[in-house]
């Protein structure tokens, strides 16, 4: 699948509240396994899938600073929850609450990521569409340095609201 060519249409596909959406990759982010609601959502089949880089889901509206975050948690060894908005081999979106954890062998070392998601609520996906949107501003208008422009308006964010990335997703779930 060339991600190049998929052009993003405003057609969002559904999964249910029930469903849940697993993933594993190596240390570079390519795709080990994905379940067949993965494949499903993303309308793509598992043979289109395995092998290839996880970000074959990535939506342009997503804001390159919130992958920075995801990442540099998950570096650290640590778990993080987040709100993305994928996009199926079609085009369309979807929008997910993802739980991603660093796979550890018995010695402590990275072997790879796993993630699960599940679907967010509405009234989540509103706040976070808006903000993912505002971060994106951001970053487009810093041509010097967008990561940090975008990294500094969350921070802001969640500045104002007295709480961190996990206390902000988890007040928009509850």
């Amino acid at each position: 699948m060339v991600k190049s060519n998929i052009i993003p249409v405003n057609q969002e596909v559904t999964f249910q509240s029930d469903e849940i959406i697993v993933s594993k990759t190596d240390l570079k982010g390519t795709i080990l396994y994905a379940n067949d609601i993965f494949c499903r959502v993303a309308e793509m089949k598992t043979k289109d899938v395995i092998g290839q880089p996880h970000n074959i889901i990535r939506h342009p509206d997503m804001p390159r600073s919130v992958f920075k975050l995801l990442w540099d948690t998950i570096q650290d060894k640590k778990e993080i929850f987040a709100h993305v908005k994928n996009m199926s081999k079609t085009g369309k979106y979807y929008w997910v609450i993802a739980h991603v954890t660093p796979s550890l062998d018995s010695s402590g070392n990275f072997v790879g990521y796993h993630s699960n998601r599940r679907k967010p609520k509405s009234s989540a996906i509103t706040v976070i569409d808006n903000l993912y949107k505002d971060i994106y501003a951001a970053e487009q208008s810093h041509s010097q340095d967008p990561l940090a422009a975008g990294t500094e308006h969350l921070n802001q964010v969640l500045a104002n609201a007295g709480m961190t990335f996990d206390e902000f997703v988890w007040s928009l779930e509850g």
